[in-house]
């Protein structure tokens, strides 16, 4: 007897569930047959040759239990599943396998950062959103428009959704590379800005926690690519390995980025000091050329009889030709130091 309803007769869709985005049944071949409720996944598991892709964001601990027991899912994976805030990771549990991603996406020019815990089995595929993640749907039509790779299982499944996760990567890196070409005009201008260090600290630490979720991800596609032959074919280790090159050339542009960001910092902090440095010599000199006519006009305020040139006419007029030409070399020998 055929266990799977046929999508005309298909109860409500699963996304009229808030945290079920889907839950979709396909073939061995590829196809699709449509969505199910998920009291119905053991019946359509019941069925050979089949398998099950379940997408869901935050889900409480109701719903994971019912995913558990509808998949046999291990304790501690759902466990890690419904608290979240986990590490990057991949663990095996019996026949399949718990993975953790971490995910990314710019919210109003503004780094977010979240969770996607992914269960993976021979017959089904569960991902399981937290915080900031696009929906999969993208990557689940690019999989259902390949039935012929779609028939190796959960496996291209999983390359789909990892592919996805990898390549919303590269638009955030780029995003900004671009703003970092903007700012260096700010660190180059000749008034300092306190906001153009402040955003420069900012996308430091923004692409130094980048970093420490993609990097971890690197070994996760590699074991996927060199293991778990039960679960992965061979013919499918070749898109993983392309997963793998994606992942690679974002971290790699993630550590460019932080050098450029470090250099960026630094040469700004040097460029205020010689600024200030500047400053402190024009004033320096002003002072130096201050500093002669006060010394010789003082001579005048001091209160005695003989004072030096009181009784010449062409005294003051000396003094104060001699004042000017002392003030002249000064400022001279100054300017042509460039302090002036």
């Amino acid at each position: 007897m055929n266990l799977i309803t046929p999508p005309s007769s298909l109860a409500p869709p699963a996304t009229d569930q808030p945290m079920v985005v889907n839950c979709i049944a396909y073939r061995k071949d590829g196809s699709r047959i449509g969505d199910v409720t998920l009291d119905a996944i053991s019946d359509v598991l019941a069925e050979p040759d089949t398998f099950v892709w379940v997408g869901l964001y935050e889900p409480d601990e109701a719903l994971l239990l019912k995913i558990q027991d509808e998949f046999g899912l291990h304790d501690l994976a759902i466990e890690d599943a419904h608290a979240a805030h986990q590490r990057t990771k991949i663990e095996t549990y019996g026949d399949s396998l718990f993975l953790v991603v971490q995910t990314a996406q710019l919210i109003e020019g503004h780094l977010a950062f979240g969770e996607t815990h992914i269960f993976f089995g021979p017959r089904y595929l569960v991902t399981v959103r937290h915080g900031a993640s696009q929906s999969y749907a993208p990557a689940r039509r690019t999989c259902e428009h390949a039935p012929d790779l779609l028939a190796n299982g959960p496996s291209y499944a999983l390359y789909g959704v990892l592919d996805f996760i990898v390549d919303n990567l590269l638009p955030i890196v780029r995003d900004f590379r671009e703003e970092l070409q903007q700012l260096e005009q700010d660190i180059f201008a000749e008034t300092f800005k306190r906001s153009t260090v402040r955003r420069l600290y900012d996308m430091q630490r923004d692409l130094m926690t980048l970093r420490l979720a993609v990097a971890p991800l690197q070994d996760i596609i590699s074991q996927l690519v060199r293991l778990h032959p039960n679960l992965i074919p061979d013919e499918l280790r070749a898109y993983f390995r392309d997963v793998y090159d994606h992942v690679f050339r974002v971290n790699e542009s993630i550590g460019a980025m932080r050098e450029m960001l470090s250099a960026a910092i630094s040469v700004n902090l040097s460029l205020v000091s010689f600024g200030q440095n500047e400053v402190m010599k024009k004033l320096a000199g002003w002072a130096a050329m201050l500093a002669a006519p006060t010394l010789l006009t003082s001579w005048y305020g001091m209160n005695f009889q003989h004072m030096p040139e009181l009784g010449k006419p062409w005294a003051y007029p000396a003094m104060i030709t001699v004042m000017a030409l002392v003030v002249g070399g000064i400022y001279l020998g100054l300017k042509r130091a460039k302090w002036l």
